[in-house]
C-alpha cells in the first residue's frame, strides 16, 4: 500500500500502517498488513478514519477479533478519532498479497 506525499493525511495514515503491524492475526500469528488484509486507509476528515480490509475467507472464525483489533487500534492512536472498518471480499484475499515478510513467517520464501 503506497500512500501520497501530496494526501494532506500522509503522516496519519503512516501512523495507522504502524499501528496496524501490531495486530496480529491470531490463528496465524502474522501482523494483519503482512498478510496483505488491509487494502486501504482513508481520513475522511480528521476525526473519521476508514479502513478497508478483507479476510483470508468470508467465514474466517476470528473475523470479529481481528476487525475489532483493528478499530481498536487506530482509535487509541489518535485522541477522538472514529474508526470505520470496511470489510470487503473484492477482491478476495490470496497467497498473493502477503508481503515479502508475511512470506517469510509462513515460510513460504
Amino acid at each position: 500500500m503506497k500512500f501520497s506525499l501530496t494526501d494532506p493525511y500522509y503522516s496519519e495514515k503512516l501512523k495507522v500502517l504502524d499501528v496496524l503491524h501490531k495486530v496480529i492475526d491470531p490463528e496465524l500469528f502474522i501482523n494483519v498488513v503482512d498478510l496483505g488484509l488491509i487494502y486501504n486507509i482513508d481520513f475522511c476528515d480528521s476525526k473519521h478514519v476508514k479502513v478497508t480490509m478483507t479476510l483470508s475467507t468470508p467465514h474466517c472464525p476470528m473475523g470479529e477479533a481481528i476487525t475489532n483489533s483493528v478499530k481498536h487500534a487506530v482509535e487509541l492512536l489518535f485522541d477522538k478519532v472514529v474508526a470505520e472498518i470496511d470489510l470487503t471480499f473484492s477482491p478476495p484475499w490470496s497467497f498473493e498479497m502477503l508481503s515479502d515478510e508475511g512470506k517469510t513467517q509462513l515460510g513460504l520464501k
